[in-house]
């Protein structure tokens, strides 16, 4: 596989459709911020450099980066589909501090050893070769800078009878991702519909008893709007190239590419992990 093959076109192309039709601008508010923290309570921000200069990597509608760039002196925003830079270049029309590149993981252009921090958020698990996508992102971090990702978990931390059900879920996902782009997004947002807005709303009411909800089916989205659950419905059902890994696995991927002091957020959603170069790590 040559450097610039680490790419799969119709995900690219898909999830430049996605972010133009959910620009995500209606996810704001107290939802965003439960959201914002969720992925990003584990990542180091008090730790970094004042000043700092990083990258969002596969930064889509730009709804992290929008979440970051106050925190931070420079922010490099980098995706393969043009139609998700453009909906991000609006979203932060008013940050004096953002960059925008089209470019793949395996391209992406900043010096190595030359980034403050970086995060790849929901993305590394959509390109071909996970392990080296990480790789590429780790080389261009300086030594001791953090790195925050978030890759799909292959569920086997679940019991069996979820598992059973994601099985089939699965088997579906790989039928709708087929369809034109038009009739994925009617029939994901009819997902959303009958089984996500029910799922999720039977969660808020075990918890509302006092009881934990954490194993029932789409409790994480509990406390989401619809609009949140018909956008992930089509990044789940939609996207064709789709890799899962489980903790372990994810922890030696970030250990390959060079991380050292990895740690894992404890709860949904699974896997978020961080960690920091190592001083020894090379960008060859």
């Amino acid at each position: 596989m040559n450097a610039s093959d680490n790419i799969d076109e119709v995900t690219v192309a898909g999830f430049g459709k996605e972010w133009a039709a959910y620009d995500q601008t209606r996810f704001r508010g107290e939802e965003y911020q439960r959201a914002f923290e969720s992925y990003f309570s584990i990542f180091p921000f008090s730790e970094l450099p004042a000043n700092a200069e990083g990258f969002d990597l596969g930064c889509g509608s730009g709804r992290w980066a929008a979440g970051v760039a106050p925190r931070v002196g420079q922010l490099h925003c980098i995706d393969p589909a043009n139609e998700a830079l453009e909906v991000a270049r609006r979203r932060l029309a008013k940050a004096g501090n953002v960059d925008f590149y089209l470019a793949s993981v395996s391209e992406i252009p900043l010096p190595d050893d030359s980034q403050d921090f970086g995060y790849s958020l929901g993305v590394l698990h959509h390109v071909p070769d996970t392990a080296r996508a990480m790789k590429d992102c780790v080389r261009k971090l300086k030594p001791g800078a953090p790195f925050l990702v978030y890759i799909y978990y292959d569920v086997s931390n679940r019991p069996g009878w979820f598992r059973a059900l994601w099985s089939v879920s699965d088997g579906i996902r790989r039928v709708i991702c087929r369809l034109p782009f038009g009739p994925r997004k009617v029939v994901t947002s009819i997902l959303a519909g009958i089984v996500y807005w029910p799922l999720a709303r039977a969660s808020l009411v075990v918890e509302s008893m006092g009881k934990n909800p954490s194993n029932m089916p789409l409790s994480s989205y509990r406390h989401m709007s619809f609009y949140t659950m018909r956008t992930d419905a089509l990044d789940r059902f939609g996207t064709s190239l789709e890799h899962r890994f489980s903790r372990e696995e994810i922890r030696q991927m970030m250990a390959d590419a060079g991380l050292e002091d990895i740690h894992f957020r404890t709860s949904e959603p699974y896997w978020i992990a961080c960690g920091k170069r190592r001083s020894d790590a090379t960008s060859s």
